[in-house]
């Protein structure tokens, strides 16, 4: 196979990203264009959002997580706890999450480390899921290998039945993540493959240093 993409071509042209408009907290900066994007953009799932982690076996990792809250202390996303990335997390607690959201051209990247987030708020989250994705998150051992897709649908009508009429409690391994980012990329393509790339990077006094990116 010999597929030849070098005539994959596109012009960046909708937005600029000047030193001049960009404030001095990332976080302010991200929430701008997430609101943005999420406005006046045609993308589907703006939260979706690719996180990296370096697996068991020394290989970085990448997969599409939603994000489902961000604060001034950073990103939360929900998983189970004994996954693939899980187990990387918990092993090395650097990650990396970032967005691309290719209508606007814009795309972020964030270094940060991973923490699991209080038991109650993984509660009161899992507590707002529908029941079918509230069964889901006990009826998957994520990441592990199964024989067949019926060993997931046998499971889950088991599970229908013995929560029929109940409440379903959180299992122990499911829960939230917060990334707490360290450092922050605003990417802004521009025309001739130019782009406007600007660096936050957090230094020691908690405030954020701002550097340009040659593109």
């Amino acid at each position: 196979m010999n597929t030849d993409l070098s005539n994959y071509r596109k012009s960046y042209e909708k937005e600029q990203l000047l030193e001049s408009n960009i404030g001095d907290n990332p976080m302010e900066l991200f929430q701008k264009w997430f609101y943005e994007v999420d406005t006046h953009f045609d993308i589907e799932e703006t939260n979706a959002m690719t996180i990296a982690t370096i697996g068991l076996d020394g290989y970085p990792k990448s997969r599409v997580v939603l994000l489902k809250r961000y604060t001034y202390e950073g990103f939360i996303f929900y998983t189970n706890y004994n996954s693939e990335k899980g187990r990387a997390i918990e092993q090395n607690p650097n990650v990396c999450l970032s967005f691309f959201w290719h209508s606007s051209e814009r795309q972020i990247i964030i270094k940060g480390k991973a923490e699991k987030i209080a038991e109650n708020l993984s509660d009161g989250y899992f507590e707002s899921r529908p029941r079918g994705s509230q069964l889901g998150a006990i009826v998957s051992n994520q990441s592990d290998v199964i024989k067949s897709r019926d060993v997931l649908e046998n499971k889950l009508i088991k599970l229908e039945e013995e929560f029929e009429g109940k409440e379903i409690p959180r299992p122990s391994f499911w829960g939230g993540y917060i990334v707490k980012p360290i450092e922050f990329e605003f990417w802004q393509g521009r025309p001739n493959r130019l782009h406007d790339r600007i660096r936050f990077s957090l230094q020691e006094d908690y405030n954020w240093k701002i550097d340009r990116l040659s593109p």
